[in-house]
């Protein structure tokens, strides 16, 4: 029987996948920082190669974190005299920057398990030599070397200490919020959605979805952040229109009359506000882990992005397959959630209303498509519904049906929501009510609704 050959390098999976495995180290920080010890130059069988993950490494051990591309460029130019050598060690820096980072995870994941071989390798050599001493006494020193050999990877995460930070937990900016730019929302949710916090949107189909993660967007980069927008069923040029009628307070089906006015409002803007990248998708067989690596690879670029809006999560497929269709709706939102934990990122996403859903006064959670599950791992949900004579008139009722940290079950009543303008106006409510969860109907709450409308008050004379 033949035996398996013994790899002591990453040459057997050749230069591509190195190149694409330094990218990963570059890029993912969270899976740097599990591999950084562990990874030794002498596995990779291409001197430059060596050289550019030995400068890595010496950075990272006195920093304590991954050099920037400029930063390790600066490295090589002063640290490497030899010219040829220079420039050829510069144009594989180039290579890894530009590395195709569609598979990252699968590189991530062959990368860890040789590592993990290598460093099992050498404790079972040294197991094997205790071992033939005959000391019985060391058995617990050959158990903590195989201990150690198996735990290698693993994230660094020691926990808090209840007192860390103390300043900083009561601080009134301990969640720093991205506004939606509606007020009544972001009144009620303190301020609007923070970093790894998320918010689910969800409406039956035709009611202004993308409307509102437009709005959110528009407003968040208005703001100064920067937001990446993702969508499957809108082109780009639809996006873009959308947002120059959040700008400019010109109706769509108005813009190209106004072609003048809008690049002139457009220029006044560019200058003063974030930056938006909008991004579209295809609307079958993409999964977060395509659009995770998507996001590494602005933030590699130098885009660090502060809030994502996925336009709408029911198109994104499960990583593995199920027995039916809504089974992997869950995996999927709890992989967006992960993902927004991972990279520090506020997120928004929408999901579709089921049937009951179209022409409901209210919208409530029991009415929200395929696997509830979506609905419990979002941080915050609001629902918008439209009657018929709402969408001729250009209003909606929204409600926000679950809340982490604000106050849930508030109904807006009849607001304005223009579709053409991409307006969302709270402050003009017909009514403020309260849903009430143990009967399923909507009660009036007199005291309440007057404090919300004070505070409507007080905005708008601010």
């Amino acid at each position: 029987m033949s035996k398996s050959k013994i790899h002591n390098d990453f040459g057997f999976l050749g230069q591509s996948f190195q190149i694409r495995l330094i990218s990963q180290l570059m890029i993912d920080h969270r899976f740097a920082e599990s591999m950084i010890e562990i990874i030794d130059p002498q596995f990779f069988d291409v001197a430059n190669l060596k050289m550019i993950i030995s400068k890595i490494k010496d950075y990272y051990e006195k920093y304590q974190t991954i050099p920037s591309f400029p930063t390790l460029e600066t490295i090589i130019k002063t640290e490497v005299t030899k010219e040829l050598t220079q420039e050829t060690v510069l144009g594989l820096i180039k290579e890894i920057q530009e590395a195709d980072l569609r598979d990252g995870l699968a590189v991530q994941d062959k990368a860890l398990m040789f590592c993990k071989q290598q460093a099992l390798k050498k404790a079972t050599t040294k197991i094997q030599t205790i071992i033939d001493t005959g000391d019985f006494n060391r058995y617990n020193e050959c158990e903590e070397l195989m201990k150690q050999a198996l735990s290698i990877g693993e994230a660094k995460d020691d926990g808090v200490d209840i007192f860390h930070d103390i300043d900083g937990v009561l601080s009134d900016e301990f969640r720093s919020p991205i506004p939606t730019g509606i007020k009544g929302i972001d009144d009620l949710m303190g301020g609007g959605l923070s970093k790894a916090e998320l918010g689910v949107i969800l409406a039956p189909f035709g009611v202004g979805k993308t409307t509102m993660t437009t709005k959110i967007a528009n407003s968040a980069v208005n703001a100064g952040f920067n937001v990446v927008q993702i969508f499957f069923e809108d082109s780009v040029k639809v996006i873009q229109r959308k947002h120059y009628a959040c700008w400019t307070g010109i109706s769509l089906s108005d813009l190209q009359s106004n072609v003048d006015r809008v690049k002139e409002k457009i220029a006044e803007r560019k200058s003063v506000i974030g930056n938006l990248r909008l991004k579209k998708f295809p609307s079958d067989g993409t999964t977060i882990p395509m659009i995770k690596n998507y996001l590494r690879k602005l933030i590699s670029q130098g885009f660090k992005p502060d809030m994502v809006i996925l336009d709408y999560i029911d198109c994104v497929v499960p990583t593995k397959q199920f027995n039916d269709e809504f089974s992997g709706e869950g995996m999927v939102m709890r992989q967006f959630e992960s993902m927004l934990a991972e990279l520090n990122i506020a997120g928004w996403t929408c999901v579709q209303g089921n049937r009951s859903s179209i022409g409901a006064t209210v919208v409530e959670a029991n009415q929200m498509g395929g696997s509830i599950k979506k609905g419990q791992i979002g941080h915050f949900i609001v629902s918008i519904a439209k009657t018929l004579e709402q969408k001729e008139s250009g209003r909606a009722t929204l409600a926000i049906l679950k809340s982490r940290f604000g106050k849930d079950g508030v109904i807006f009543e009849d607001i304005v929501f223009d579709n053409g303008r991409i307006v969302i106006d709270t402050a003009d409510s017909g009514n403020v009510s309260f849903l009430d969860f143990e009967k399923g109907q909507v009660k009036r709450k007199e005291d309440h609704i007057r404090n919300v409308f004070d505070k409507f008050q007080e905005n708008k004379n601010n």
